[in-house]
């Protein structure tokens, strides 16, 4: 991308924070990069994109494909060894993009095996890790990258160099880079385990300032009528910033991190019980960066301030529902007494705007010496979903109310006059998760890389053999050698290597584990309205989700009550929001069971075609009754029977209670062909013939 044609960074308007994050990575590639989350159009890619005009030009071996250092060439590179100081060039430096449907080859890059096993010759292409070496290497949509992806990405980042083995091949090249990630945290969550290995995060929201709003509009119209002139208007700006930077770049060697800012940065980390040393360390190399942004040589305490504002939120997260966040009031508490136990360190001073220092130089927006952007600072940084919990201090209605009446109001005594089950009721608060036995689809699939179901997947014990269809990913080297042993003495074999030609290839097949779609279908009808009850259902399904997302599933809801059933989350990755419109979910009225899962074998009709291997998990939540219209069971058994036609894998969790039980839940799993089970044997420590009981429903109907 031309220079006139990408937008400038410091045209961005507000997103201090992102910003601010963006150039301290900038200035010191070691704080570990950044991960962007938050809505969708907030400017996320666009300053990622010009980010790179303003790093510094790279120096390189001419010839070289992995971007070495003439002064300090790797001992390593594949197309080494280079003579130290030995002839260079000068390029700019790069931004290198790894889609979301990237193949491993690609990213790390592909070794030819047949060369190798007919030559002995390490032929090898690199992948993107060798393009972005000492330039940007940038992930839109992290969350939805492979896990397997993720995983050698990051250890990339870490190590700063990249290894590639294929069949005992090894080859190894330096890959050090500034890691930039972003997400919709709608679209699905990262592991904890990933979220720690991003130096810095950052939450972004569009501005609901009016004026800023419409200063991001004219700008970006103004860009899009005349992309170079837009850019000639802020290259000044783009120069100073880009001078500063460097600046900030030589600077940094000589800033000093004492034993105060240290013991500040270990009583933040402790305070916070942020888990593991990683924090710590980036909080370190942050403030020191924010330091050398600012033009000084002593790291201060609106450094660790700030420091821990971009490097703590994300290693706070306990469970996959947690919002990212971190108490201002606690921190700056926290650095009160750490001061007060250090009387020779200096007070705690208020800490400066983003991007901070002399008035003389721009800012992270560029504003220094240039036009101020309307209401600049005033974005409010939040994002993500956190839960909406609904706290119930009424009494409880009776675990097992009759249909035609619910509970006393929240905040009675009891005693009250009831209302019809037609009204609708506060949401109940989900009670405490639990760990579940896994839900699997029989047979093997082949969708997905994920934790649930038994698939053939490209990672996994190897199962097999077959004739590649296309470019040979994995190899499999027995049979390899088995298919070309026979043709040596016609093939003029005279030495040591084994004649290799394309059709003895085989790829290896494997099995691993597949992600399902899993479709909640709740029933939030009056028969559910018992606030325990609810309680324990919400409960049940929100462990349900936690395994789900532990097991990489997509997942929807579909909620029935009144006179109709809705689609309360379309199929997604994101099961922070699954659990969000959960804890909302109101109850009351009549019980459309029927209506319920129509609209489940609506919404799966349509994902079939969206995704033809990912197979579905139908988990019904429900006492099994039907009411309201003609006929209501009947038509309930029929809407059964379509799932059952089509061989959708189905659990009825029974949320039947009481000493007297109709057991309908059970008749309506038998129209399913699926298990049914109780709230109380959805738990790990008694569900342990679960598993078995789905398979073996389905062994029975396939044998039928």
């Amino acid at each position: 991308m031309s220079t006139s044609s990408r937008y400038p960074f410091t045209a961005i308007v507000g997103q201090d924070d992102l910003r601010l994050a963006l150039l301290l990575n900038a200035v010191s590639p070691a704080v570990g990069g950044v991960l962007v989350r938050g809505e969708k159009g907030t400017a996320k890619s666009t300053a990622v994109r010009a980010l790179a005009a303003l790093l510094p030009p790279v120096r390189t071996v001419e010839g070289c494909r992995f971007s070495c250092d003439p002064a300090a060439p790797d001992p390593g590179c594949p197309d080494g060894p280079h003579p130290a100081d030995g002839p260079g060039g000068e390029r700019a430096a790069r931004m290198v993009e790894l889609p979301v449907g990237a193949s491993e080859d690609r990213l790390v890059g592909a070794l030819d095996i047949e060369r190798a096993l007919a030559e002995g010759v390490k032929a090898f292409e690199p992948g993107l890790l060798a393009d972005a070496h000492r330039g940007i290497l940038y992930v839109d949509e992290v969350n939805l990258l492979h896990d397997h992806l993720i995983d050698l990405l990051l250890d990339a980042a870490a190590m700063g160099a990249s290894y590639v083995e294929r069949e005992g091949v090894s080859v190894r090249h330096a890959a050090r880079f500034l890691l930039v990630g972003t997400m919709n945290p709608e679209e699905g969550e990262l592991r904890p385990q990933l979220l720690d290995r991003f130096g810095l995060t950052v939450e972004v929201a569009a501005s609901r300032e009016p004026d800023q709003r419409v200063e991001v509009v004219r700008r970006r119209l103004a860009f899009e009528d005349d992309p170079a002139a837009f850019a000639g208007r802020w290259s000044g700006e783009e120069a100073g910033l880009r001078e500063r930077v460097a600046a900030a770049r030589a600077l940094l060697p000589r800033v000093r991190l004492g034993d105060g800012a240290l013991r500040r940065i270990a009583a933040v980390c402790a305070a916070f019980e942020v888990d593991g040393m990683r924090g710590d360390l980036v909080m370190a190399r942050t403030a020191t960066a924010l330091a050398a942004w600012a033009g000084r040589t002593e790291v201060a305490v609106e450094d660790v301030r700030q420091a821990a504002l971009l490097a703590l939120p994300h290693r706070r997260r306990r469970n996959p529902f947690d919002a990212p966040g971190l108490d201002e009031e606690k921190l700056d508490e926290v650095l009160r007494d750490a001061a007060a136990d250090d009387p020779e360190d200096e007070p705690p001073t208020p800490p400066e705007e983003p991007g901070g220092g002399d008035d003389d130089g721009p800012g992270p927006d560029g504003g220094g010496g240039g036009r101020p952007d309307p209401g600049d600072g005033a974005g409010d940084g939040s994002g993500g979903l956190p839960p909406q919990r609904t706290e119930d201090s009424g009494a409880p209605a009776p675990e097992d109310a009759p249909e035609a009446l619910t509970g006393a109001e929240p905040g009675e005594s009891g005693g009250g006059t009831p209302r019809p089950a037609s009204a609708e009721q506060r949401a109940v608060a989900a009670g405490e998760p639990f760990r579940t036995k896994v839900l699997s689809v029989p047979g093997l699939g082949a969708g997905a890389a994920g934790r649930r179901s038994r698939a053939r997947t490209e990672h996994g014990r190897t199962t097999g053999a077959t004739r590649p269809e296309g470019a040979l990913t994995k190899l499999h080297l027995t049979a390899t050698v088995r298919a070309a042993a026979p043709h040596q003495r016609a093939r003029g074999r005279s030495g040591p290597g084994l004649v290799v030609r394309r059709d003895d290839l085989r790829q290896a097949t494997r099995e691993g584990r597949e992600g399902n779609l899993v479709l909640f279908v709740v029933d939030a009808s009056g028969s559910m309205a018992a606030r325990r009850r609810m309680g324990a259902v919400k409960g049940a399904v929100l462990s349900l989700l936690l395994d789900a997302y532990q097991r990489r599933d997509k997942v929807g809801l579909v909620t029935f009550r009144g006179r109709e059933a809705e689609v309360a989350l379309p199929p997604t990755s994101s099961v922070d929001a699954a659990a969000a419109r959960l804890q909302a979910l109101p109850t009351g009225g009549r019980t459309p069971l029927a209506a319920g899962l129509l609209k489940a074998h609506d919404v799966l009709r349509v994902e079939r075609l969206r995704d033809a291997t990912r197979r579905p998990l139908l988990v019904v939540v429900t006492d099994g009754r039907a009411t309201g219209g003609p006929e209501p069971v009947a038509l309930a058994g029929r809407a059964a029977r379509l799932h059952a036609a089509e061989a959708t894998a189905s659990v009825v969790v029974d949320c039947e209670t009481g000493p007297v039980r109709l057991g309908l839940a059970g008749e309506l799993a038998r129209e399913l062909r699926g298990t049914a089970v109780t709230l109380d044997e959805l738990r790990a420590e008694a569900l342990t013939g679960l598993v078995k009981d789905v398979t073996d429903h389905h062994r029975a109907r396939r044998a039928a």
